[in-house]
């Protein structure tokens, strides 16, 4: 069994398998999710996992180059703005019509039981050295 890290192993393998330049989305329980992508479903009940639960257990394992969130956010969502800002410098802005269609791109999609609006991001796989 594992010590540390990512339990879930459907989880933990899939981000074994992301390559630099990857992207992944975390994001809340009610994005519309594309039908030709992975996706983790980790949503359980109503906010459990939240969604900043889980981008910290990403990115506590995942080397990040950069990340898009839906603009949104900004006013819609202060709390997990600061959140996003906090973690992920360089945190580029679009519109969520955008991030939707932007969700078709992504390798892997992680889905969280977040129930408030615009807890979203398209992170981008760096590499280790």
């Amino acid at each position: 069994m594992k010590r540390a890290g990512i339990l879930n192993g459907p989880l933990s393998g899939a981000l074994a398998r992301l390559g630099h330049t990857d992207q992944v989305l975390v994001c809340d329980s009610g994005m519309p999710l594309p039908q030709d992508v992975e996706v983790v479903d980790l949503a359980f009940l109503p906010g459990i996992p939240g969604f900043a639960d889980v981008l910290d257990g990403i990115l506590a394992e995942l080397v990040v180059e950069g990340a898009i969130a839906a603009q949104e956010v900004e006013t819609g969502n202060q709390a997990c703005n600061t959140f996003l800002d906090d973690r992920l410098p360089g945190l580029t802005y679009v519109p969520h019509e955008e991030l939707k269609l932007l969700a078709h791109r992504v390798k892997l999609i992680i889905r969280t039981g977040e129930a408030t609006p615009y807890a979203n991001v398209i992170l981008r796989c760096g590499v280790a050295f």
